[in-house]
């Protein structure tokens, strides 16, 4: 399933990257490139436990984001 996800904050981009995981193609949308160009480079912008590897992981595969 193709899903869009509105932010990458502490909502937006668990849940983006989460939903990459389980198989799902996800697009992130944030207003902040600085906040986009640094997901699409696998570095979390929050703290999460485990969020960074998964990032990475689905990074260019099944997640991405976009301003």
């Amino acid at each position: 399933m193709k899903v869009s996800v509105l932010g990458t904050g502490y909502v937006g981009l668990v849940t983006g990257v989460c939903l990459a995981e389980k198989g799902h193609s996800v697009s992130c949308v944030d207003i902040d490139p600085d906040k986009v160009q640094k997901t699409n480079l696998g570095i979390p912008i929050i703290h999460e436990e485990g969020l960074g590897v998964l990032l990475k992981k689905n990074i260019g595969d099944r997640f991405s984001a976009t301003a």
